[in-house]
């Protein structure tokens, strides 16, 4: 197989209908890290259906692989994890793929990309059927009615959207669920985890996981918020060991990357999992609030650091209270900066992500950023930086947010006209809806702003090369330091021409693009 990969269908009873779960090409080999999503429902399926993984991160060839073992025949149904922005165009190759060699298997999309844009998902004849937010029950579900299995019928299963003749239909949202906190992950069906397991800042084996489910905060621009509709859950602190435990002495993962939305939620839920994080004492780093940071007790803190906790993502996302408040993030300015203090004390890198250019006032607002992030530099000059784009995403199927619609109503495209997004994932997988998806691009800047960003984000990035850098050389970065200090200084951001070619010797690590 593609990628080295061997083995990578289990053995189950044969009077059970097999399902094919892949997770298409997303990112580089070096930087796969657990594909959580299908290895969820490959545990949820086990009751019901036999079901095998195939990981486009890690078999480059994956689309051969997926044809290869549906060759076999004993395929019942194909199940495709998909996120918007380039793996929208992998899985779309996919899926074509298996439509035109196989086309009465079902193809059945679930993740992210349906999740909010499950008709643009269905106006396409290469998908069967959409699976909104979270997926393992709807899922079984949906192969108890195509197979008879139990007495099911499509219009009563909760999250998911079909067509009914040529008509897409949404079925009502899914209640959260917290089913997945109870279950044990079947990692043995990723074959080779040495994969898995990367070089970063952290430690030589990083591997990833997340221990929580959901966010209960409902920010306006967060495709989190659509997936889990402000609902979140922690796991219990000893299933938290065991997995981590079972990672770091049957695989040597010596360092965590976690997934959870929001790790530090109520101090109440989070402490006694800082506890066994102390006790395992893995080089970590996680997503957090600023206002839950600065909740936290001393005791707590004493946890965060015993349990080598390194680097938090935090969203500060503005230095404008007013767009804090209509993006509906909770957060204040003066908390960002108290929590930039906070982990300073503690030895914890803050890494902080910013949306530049909203519509209301893209070029005021992306100024006011600039020199927020100066200010923050001052404070603790370690402090990483993320800088996106403010592009908020259409409201999903069966959501009743109308912040989130007003939000949407207001947007402009170049010509000043209303915003409409795509109608199919064909029109999503298209260059401009890429970079619009990735926070990276928005119709309304102008080429001058676009360039002003540009340009600020490379003499940022080489005045203060990122501490996850941890393959660009020393003396390449040292060296990029110099040619930026004197821009950085003065405030001389406009057409860093040496910086740009320099780049092009010195290839600097960018974690938007590539994780840790």
């Amino acid at each position: 197989m593609g990628g080295g990969m061997t083995a990578l269908i289990a053995t189950h009873p044969n009077d059970r209908r097999h399902i094919l779960l892949i997770n298409p090409t997303i990112t580089k080999r070096r930087s796969a890290r657990f594909p959580l999503a299908v290895l969820n429902l490959s545990a949820a399926l086990d009751e019901r259906y036999a079901s095998s993984i195939i990981d486009g991160n890690v078999d480059r060839d994956f689309v051969s692989t997926a044809v290869r073992t549906l060759e076999s025949g004993h395929i019942a149904a194909v199940g495709i994890s998909v996120m918007g922005g380039p793996q929208l165009r992998t899985a779309i190759h996919l899926s074509q793929t298996i439509r035109a060699r196989f086309p009465s298997i079902p193809i059945i999309w679930g993740g992210h990309f349906p999740t909010i844009c499950a008709e643009a998902s269905l106006n396409v004849t290469y998908v069967d059927y959409a699976i909104r937010a979270q997926g393992e029950q709807t899922l079984i579900e949906l192969l108890d009615a195509l197979f008879g299995t139990a007495s099911v019928s499509l219009d009563t299963i909760a999250g998911l959207s079909w067509r009914r003749d040529r008509q897409i239909i949404h079925n009502p949202n899914r209640a959260f669920s917290t089913a997945g906190l109870a279950r044990s992950l079947p990692y043995e069906r990723l074959g080779d985890l040495r994969h898995y397991f990367g070089r970063t800042f952290l430690g030589q084996r990083t591997g990833g996981f997340q221990a929580a489910l959901g966010c209960r905060f409902r920010c306006t621009f967060c495709g989190v918020a659509a997936m889990f509709r402000g609902k979140t859950a922690l796991p219990p602190a000893q299933r938290l060991k065991q997995e981590l435990r079972l990672l770091q002495t049957k695989v040597g993962m010596d360092s965590i990357q976690f997934y959870d939305h929001n790790f530090f939620d109520r101090e109440e839920d989070t402490a006694p999992l800082l506890e066994v994080l102390a006790g395992l004492q893995l080089p970590w780093w996680c997503f957090a609030r600023a206002d839950a940071l600065l909740n936290l007790s001393q005791a707590s803190w004493a946890l965060v650091r015993k349990s080598k906790l390194r680097m938090a993502y935090i969203g500060a996302e503005s230095p404008s209270d007013w767009l804090l408040h209509d993006v509906r993030k909770g957060t204040r300015t003066d908390q960002t900066l108290e929590a930039v203090e906070l982990c300073r004390a503690n030895g914890v890198i803050p890494e902080l992500s910013f949306m530049l250019a909203p519509p209301q006032d893209p070029e005021g607002e992306t100024e006011r950023t600039f020199e927020f992030i100066r200010h923050i530099k001052r404070l603790h000059h370690q402090t990483e930086i993320m800088l996106y784009i403010y592009a908020p995403l259409p409201p999903a199927p069966g959501s009743k947010s109308p912040q989130v619609e007003r939000a949407v109503s207001s947007l402009r495209d170049s010509d000043g006209k209303p915003l409409v997004f795509p109608a199919t994932a064909d029109e999503w997988a298209e260059q401009k809806w890429l970079t619009y998806w990735c926070h990276t691009d928005t119709p309304w800047l102008t080429p001058q702003l676009r360039q002003r960003i540009r340009d600020f984000t490379t003499v940022l990035g080489c005045r203060f090369p990122t501490i996850t850098d941890v393959r660009s050389p020393n003396w390449g970065k040292a060296a990029l330091q110099t040619l930026a200090c004197w821009r950085y200084r003065y405030r001389r951001y406009g057409r860093p021409r040496e910086l740009d070619l320099s780049r092009k010797f010195i290839r600097l690590w960018d974690p938007r693009v590539s994780g840790l």
